[in-house]
């Protein structure tokens, strides 16, 4: 009886040192690539001439790692979306990625960078849209290179999620800079959307003649809401401004039909849309629905919404970070990134994503 009492103990143990020790399941899709700008950039600015650089503090003050060049106080939307897709990681920039890792994805991301190449150049080098996509071409040949031939590399690519984020910039620091920029003299709002979706079309299917398959466009958030813009052009510095977020919308009713023209000619690969500026403008419409009190300044910065410069370094952010929509005068704080992030993952409204969401795309 005690014989049989102590292997009972004994297959407890096993079982309860598996569940805590034991290898964890797999992440939904193999890797997961991402191209982007300040909202998702890991630290491929560190190494760059330019203005557009998080890696000091009070950036990543809430952030394991410290400051990483991460353009919030924690997480980024992509972070949290690798932890739910089931990575035991954060996705490596590419500044950084090496070897084994790069099998699980890359981040091509870069501060101030765009759609079109010129965005951006004021702050100084960046990495433009079709810089990150020459930069995945790259990694590319490094995939086929581990996997032993291209086959095995095309259909390993093929099961991996491609997120795409830009357009920002295109706006805040091109169509919108008429000090720096001649876009906004030279185009209609509708005509400059239409130039930035040729160009963005022309990446897209690049990346996927090298191989992607499932891919999440990610719209372009209400601009006209940050603090930078409040500061600069709102009158009460809580109302948003109405001719940069029009502006915003017009190019994202254009890349969710960019969604339908792709899914209608590519058959062997599905793109979907999360509706970035829809999610925001609930945060900010119904702030204490998500444990928000502060929607209209940063938490840390300088001047009016602390929203005329960005954090200084080794400036005192605010204590509550909770409870604040933006980090600084551009970026949302981690809890604002969580929700965004979980929204994208799994569709809380209809309209959150098109014409799925990132989980169901990662069954496909």
């Amino acid at each position: 009886m005690a014989r049989e009492i102590g292997k009972c103990w004994v297959v407890v143990l096993v079982l309860v040192l598996s569940l805590l020790y034991g290898a964890k399941a797999a992440p939904q899709v193999p890797c997961y690539f991402i191209f982007g700008d300040s909202l998702v950039d890991n630290g491929n600015n560190n190494q760059l001439t330019s203005l557009a650089r998080a890696n000091y503090l009070p950036y990543g003050i809430d952030f394991a790692g410290g400051p990483t060049g991460r353009f919030s106080n924690g997480r980024t939307t992509v972070d949290v979306i690798a932890q739910l897709l089931g990575f035991d990681s954060y996705i490596p920039p590419f500044s950084t990625a090496t070897g084994q890792d790069i099998l699980k994805g890359v981040n091509y991301a870069s501060a101030a960078a765009g759609i079109r190449e010129e965005t951006g150049r004021q702050l100084g080098d960046r990495i433009s849209f079709s810089g990150q996509v020459r930069n995945y071409r790259n990694t590319v040949q490094q995939v086929v290179n581990l996997l032993g031939d291209e086959n095995k590399a095309a259909d390993y690519l093929s099961r991996c999620i491609y997120s795409i984020g830009l357009g920002s910039n295109d706006y805040l620091n091109n169509y919108f800079q008429p000090l720096y920029y001649s876009t906004g003299q030279q185009y209609t709002p509708e005509q400059y959307a239409d130039v930035l979706i040729q160009q963005y079309t022309q990446q897209l299917s690049a990346l996927y003649d090298y191989g992607a398959r499932k891919f999440v466009l990610i719209g372009v958030g209400a601009v006209g809401c940050s603090p930078s813009e409040l500061a600069q052009n709102s009158q009460d510095g809580r109302t948003c401004v109405e001719r940069i977020n029009s502006a915003n919308q017009i190019f994202n009713n254009k890349l969710r039909s960019l969604v339908d023209q792709f899914n209608n000619q590519r058959s062997d690969a599905k793109f979907i849309y999360i509706n970035a500026y829809g999610i925001f403008q609930d945060m900010i419409n119904r702030p204490a629905a998500f444990g928000f009190r502060v929607t209209n300044t940063g938490c840390c910065g300088v001047g009016r919404n602390n929203g005329q410069i960005t954090c200084l370094p080794a400036q005192t952010p605010c204590p509550n970070r909770r409870e604040y929509v933006f980090w600084d005068a551009f970026h949302p704080t981690d809890a604002a990134n969580e929700i965004i992030a979980r929204r994208s993952y799994s569709a809380q409204s209809a309209s959150d994503a098109y014409p799925m969401d990132i989980r169901r795309l990662a069954q496909l």
